[in-house]
């Protein structure tokens, strides 16, 4: 495994087909902080078992991937379906051998049983000091029913890293439309979940590839909300999503402010640039301070 950044603090990480191994290297010469094969939406019926098979094969040497601090992810089949247990076996398998992504993504997430499921099984492949016992999962919800149980979700285990907001899916289940109003209250529930849960949170990818103003827009608009990054489905994508998430030079600077001031206070009460300092204001100029750290 990679010595990988904290999962809950990627700003992007790109989804690539499970079906094209030529490409999972071209990843890393972007600025996306990870890479996600992706075994589900990408391949079709007819390849999951060729796809999972050469993912299976390229994790055991990472072929091209020379960055310390880049995240491979491997987005497998829901775990109620065949494809999706024949991933899970292919897991355990290869973590059995010593070899293992840094990160799950588990689709269409909707009950704490999933990601306690998939957590066990790797709990049990890689013993308490093997390559399984770091690796992080990753939750995607993207229908009603994981909505509904998202708060229960985000604290099915101690493995799991980020809920991601899968819009698409979900506007499709809901039978409404992906767009941003109609969107904006389920975005706030799973940004809620994952924050009481002390988890990161990844919007839904941008779908028009070539839009780069409303790419940026829709970065800001979410990392307001609370969202720690965005997924991205095209390489263009990825420098707009990680300029997006940075903290902004002026929120650097005040973040920096705020813990000198309140350590010139020596702990007591004190303002800086004529705001009232207190926990809440000192926690969030450390999460931008760490942020840029990582």
């Amino acid at each position: 495994m990679s010595n990988a950044p904290d999962l809950a603090l990627a700003r992007a990480l790109l989804f690539t087909p499970g079906t094209r191994p030529d490409r999972f290297a071209k990843t890393a010469a972007t600025r996306a902080d990870g890479l996600i094969i992706d075994l589900e939406d990408a391949v079709g019926p007819n390849d999951k078992d060729s796809a999972r098979a050469g993912v299976m094969n390229w994790l055991r040497k990472r072929e091209g991937i020379t960055r310390k601090d880049f995240l491979v992810c491997v987005r497998i089949n829901p775990v109620v379906t065949p494809a999706g247990l024949r991933d899970l076996i292919a897991l355990v398998e290869l973590i059995g051998q010593g070899v293992a992504p840094d990160a799950v993504m588990l689709p269409k997430v909707e009950s704490s049983y999933d990601v306690d499921l998939v957590a066990r099984h790797l709990r049990g492949a890689g013993g308490a000091g093997g390559v399984g016992a770091e690796i992080g999962l990753v939750a995607l919800i993207e229908s009603a029913l994981g909505l509904e149980h998202a708060s229960n979700i985000a604290r099915a285990s101690p493995r799991l890293r980020s809920l991601a907001f899968g819009g698409v899916d979900l506007s499709a289940d809901l039978g409404g439309s992906p767009d941003w109003e109609p969107m904006l209250a389920h975005r706030a529930h799973v940004v809620r979940c994952a924050a009481a849960a002390g988890l990161g949170v990844l919007d839904v990818p941008y779908l028009a590839i070539d839009d780069a103003p409303g790419l940026k827009a829709e970065c800001e608009r979410v990392r307001a909300m609370g969202f720690s990054g965005k997924l991205a489905i095209h390489p263009n994508q990825v420098s707009v999503i990680a300029d997006a998430f940075m903290p902004t030079a002026a929120e650097i600077e005040f973040a920096k402010g705020v813990l000198a001031a309140a350590e010139a206070a020596g702990g007591g009460a004190c303002t800086y640039r004529g705001k009232m300092v207190d926990e809440p204001v000192l926690r969030s100029a450390r999460r931008v301070l760490g942020r840029v750290a990582a």
